[in-house]
Order: structure tokens, then sequence, then C-alpha cells
């Protein structure tokens, strides 16, 4: 996703209380700040994600790219982060650990994901012998 539309999407998020047009649309959306690993810069991402008890929990598909989204590294540097989600009465700024799912925990996980949101199965097989599409979950502090 380019760096205008996740502007578009973080400003929207912002100002409808959680609610944004496309690309995102009738989708939950979540925003995960993140700090540069090289860089220190700071940032915000809009990303889908599903709940797994009190966590949330994101996919660094990067679209099905061959290569992890910068975020991915963002969040294995820096994992302690907050994110700002939709609640009944507007937006809640939380803050959490980011932790890798993997091994069976990872792919229950992907496997609901696809469930919520068929397309992650599609980046899956395109990046299938490539690189294995990671997982965060989102744990709340505190």
């Amino acid at each position: 996703m380019t760096d205008d539309i996740d502007a578009q999407v973080v400003r929207q998020f912002r100002e409808n209380g959680g609610r944004v047009g496309p690309p995102f649309q009738s989708r939950p959306i979540i925003l995960v700040h993140h700090v540069g690993a090289r860089s220190g810069t700071a940032r915000v991402t809009p990303l889908v994600y599903i709940t797994d008890g009190d966590a949330y929990v994101i996919v660094a598909s990067a679209g099905a790219a061959p290569t992890h989204p910068g975020w991915f590294h963002n969040l294995t540097a820096h994992p302690r982060t907050r994110v700002e989600v939709a609640v009944a009465d507007g937006v809640r700024t939380v803050t959490v650990d980011a932790v890798q799912a993997t091994g069976a925990e990872r792919d229950a996980l992907y496997a609901r994901m696809v469930e919520a949101m068929p397309f992650f199965g599609n980046y899956e097989r395109t990046t299938a012998g490539v690189r294995t599409i990671p997982l965060f979950r989102l744990v709340p502090v505190g």
C-alpha cells in the first residue's frame, strides 16, 4: 500500500470513529504504530485484523509480495508499541506487545484469518515456496 493511501485511511479512521472507505470499508481496521528499525522514524500503518482472546492478530502479507513489509521488521525490532482500535464510543489507543506467532499457532491463526478474509488464502498460495507469511499477536499490556 502506498504512503498516500495509508495516510488517507489513517485520517478517515481518526475522523470517523474507526470507519473508513476503500480499500478497507466493511473490514475491521487497526492502526499500528511502529518505529523504523533502522531509521527510528515513527510510523502508523492501517491493517486488517481478527481477535484472539484479548489480542489483535495482524498479517505481514504485503499483498503477497515476495518480501515482508517494512512494518514487520519494525515490530520485530521494537515489539512494544501502540495500536488504535475502534470501540463503541470512538477510537481507543492500547499499548501492546507484538508477539510473532509460529508453528501450529501461526497456522491456526492464519486459517482463521483466511476464514474471515478469504483473499489471504490467495496470498499464501502466491508466496508458497518463497516465504511464509508471518502473523503477530498484539497482546495488550497491563
